[in-house]
């Protein structure tokens, strides 16, 4: 209490200071240096009579017949002079008295007390002043006292339901709004579970990749059961003074269970709750006290309290076990990536305020855009948009959604940059060479669009997308046609041009990647089925980590790298030698794209197929079957090396199929 005693009046001290050095000046302006001497009635007649009264000033007051008289006589100095009080009554008319002995000066002034504004702005007005600012000064001061003392306080912001967002809002996570629907249920009627003995989860951990959904899951939560939903990130627990993060932890559970039922969301956990005292950026002492705190708080508080946490992360590997064992986050919720149908409908969701235009496919965009996460899917549109604004159109077209998808891939086209004739040919046949190996490859991925428009640091690109989509598994060929798909910049430059550029560094960054995760973790290679890496693999979402340590010898390591050169070198001999049966097709897609600079993928089909760029008016269809449906129908019946049958070929293996 001292101590605090003792801040207050340091607080204080200035401006007493500052109060004391006003009062001194004032006082030194009004009276400092001036010597008032106080004269009676009779005293002043008998100066006046002696001709003494140099300067003289009557003020009367009418009301009474009294005047109040100030002055200066020829002995005083210059800060000298005198008052006086007289009544009329003992010497009659002041000012008669005065001119009958023939003064040299005065004045005659009306009396101040009869004007009352004058006497409120003379006698009222000051203290008014003077109660206001010390009333401004202290409360400054309190306020200032009281934030202070609230340095340990919860940072988490109340929200009486998390925002008015339901479940319709929350598009493409229908697994995982059935995980936390039992949450909503006893969010609603905790006595229903009460009854059966079950004991809902203390705390549900969401894990998944940046921007899939994860805190509108959470909001969406308690949007649904219409409870109070606390909001916190991670990092607000994490002071500079050990103690404060664990304080705020305590108060926050202080204030969640006097809204019980409520729901608490922690963004970014692993801010506060990484593992303790291993690895890089472990020993942070405010940040194991603010964990162990936690750790206590979510074991501490009763079953059934009504209290539910949602906590969010992109690496669940760096979380404490502590953390995640059963009695505090029972659940984890993997949030992934959405498929086709769940970009479909997040889509349609981000479509509500937006206007399109009649020939857009939502299913469409969707399938084109794999890999995609909900907030990708939302800048998408937002860039589509803001493209069809800066246009001046009244809807958004196929024309914006395919350079919105582009910019969100890419980056803007860099259109202003000069390119050369001889830099387009070289980029031309580079992206010609990637595409034709992904028209020919079985397992190759579909071509859906070539473009020599630099954006980024990119000078051109070939996007391909897998014909199907499917879970995260590959075969070997998959893998292996994936590799010589990105190395056929490289092959056709060498093959066509004579020479070969650094436009094909990034291909190789990847190809390499995959051959040897190929050789250390899919047992894919002649070094048979081990896996060769440090740590067993684990979700990690976002991030690295540095401090691997190898399990194999240096033998072991040769071995690793002759194998993933094997693969390399393999499917770039793969990759020559189908460009080279291929040639006339490389130099057609390359003179399209020298004159074009972008083709679609109904372009590239016109191509293959007919050798020219042509519209269905040019190019009438025939009731014969296309390439393209042959292609479609060998698959299916599951006919090997299908793709690189001619047309007629196909329709004698499929002859039974089309009768």
């Amino acid at each position: 209490m001292n101590k605090r005693n003792n801040s207050v009046f340091k607080n204080i001290l200035p401006y007493m200071i500052l109060c004391l050095i006003v009062t001194a000046v004032l006082v030194y302006l009004n009276f400092g240096g001036n010597v008032v001497h106080e004269l009676s009635a009779g005293e002043l007649l008998t100066e006046i009579e002696k001709e003494k009264v140099t300067d003289i000033t009557i003020t009367p007051k009418s009301s009474e017949s009294i005047y109040y008289i100030t002055g200066k006589l020829k002995d005083y100095d210059k800060n000298e002079s005198f008052k006086a009080k007289v009544i009329e009554a003992e010497i009659g008319d002041v000012t008669d008295y005065v001119e009958s002995h023939k003064l040299n000066e005065y004045v005659n002034e009306s009396d101040p007390g009869s004007s009352q504004i004058v006497y409120i702005l003379v006698n009222v007005l000051p203290l008014v002043i003077l109660v206001v600012l010390s009333y401004i000064l202290f409360s400054k001061m309190a306020s200032g006292n009281k934030s202070s003392m609230d340095f340990g306080k919860s940072r988490a912001k109340l929200s009486e339901n998390g925002g008015d967002i339901k479940f319709d809002k929350v598009a493409g996570l229908d697994e995982e709004k059935q995980e936390v629907a039992e949450l909503i249920d006893f969010l609603k009627d905790p006595k229903k579970f009460q009854k059966l003995g079950a004991r809902i989860p203390k705390g549900v951990l969401l894990v998944g990749p940046p921007g899939t959904g994860k805190t509108l899951l959470a909001k969406a939560v308690a949007g649904e059961a219409n409870v109070p939903f606390f909001y916190i990130s991670g990092s607000d627990f994490v002071e500079l003074f050990v103690g404060v993060g664990a304080s705020r932890v305590r108060d926050m559970f202080k204030e969640a269970k006097r809204s019980a039922p409520c729901l608490i969301f922690i963004d970014e956990i692993d801010a506060v709750g990484r593992q303790r005292g291993s690895g890089i950026g472990g020993g942070h002492d405010e940040r194991e006290q603010t964990l162990n705190q936690l750790l206590t708080e979510m074991d501490g508080f009763g079953a059934n309290e009504g209290i539910i946490i949602i906590a969010a992360t992109n690496r669940p590997d760096v979380l404490d076990p502590a953390l995640l064992r059963p009695g505090r986050f029972d659940r984890q919720v993997t949030v992934s990536l959405p498929d086709a149908k769940a970009r479909e409908a997040i889509l349609n969701v981000h479509a509500k305020n937006k206007i399109f235009d009649k020939t857009i496919n939502l299913k469409n965009l969707a399938q084109r855009t794999p890999g995609y996460s909900g907030a990708d899917l939302e800048n998408l549109l937002n860039e589509a948009a803001l493209l069809a604004v800066r246009r001046d159109k009244n809807a958004i077209g196929m024309d914006e959604l395919d350079e919105a998808t582009d910019r969100v891939l890419m980056g803007p086209a860099k259109t202003s940059r000069k390119i050369t004739p001889n830099e387009k040919r070289l980029v031309a046949i580079h992206e010609a060479g990637h595409a034709v190996l992904g028209i020919k490859l079985e397992d190759a991925q579909e071509v859906h669009k070539i473009t020599i428009i630099p954006r980024g640091h990119a000078g051109g690109y070939t996007m391909m997308l897998p014909k199907e989509e499917k879970m995260a598994i590959m075969t070997q060929k998959e893998l292996t046609d994936h590799i010589t798909g990105l190395l056929g910049g490289r092959a056709a430059e060498e093959l066509f041009l004579g020479e070969v550029t650094t436009g094909a560094s990034d291909d190789f960054k990847k190809a390499t990647n995959v051959a040897r995760s190929m050789v250390t973790e899919y047992g894919m290679s002649d070094l048979g089925p081990m896996q060769y890496e440090g740590q067993s693999s684990e979700n990690v979402f976002l991030g690295r980590d540095y401090n691997k340590t190898r399990n194999y010898s240096d033998q072991v390591a040769l071995e690793i790298d002759k194998a993933s050169r094997k693969i390399i070198e393999d499917c770039y001999d793969i990759a020559k030698k189908v460009l080279k049966q291929n040639e006339d097709l490389v130099h057609l897609l390359a003179d399209a794209l020298v004159e074009n600079e972008t083709l679609t993928k109904e372009q590239i089909e016109s191509l293959v197929l007919t050798g020219k760029i042509c519209t269905t008016e040019e190019c009438p269809v025939s009731d014969e079957p296309t390439i393209l449906k042959l292609r479609e129908l060998a698959k299916a019946k599951k006919i090997k090396g299908y793709t690189k049958m001619t047309k007629e070929e196909l329709m004698d293996v499929l002859k039974d199929e089309l009768e």
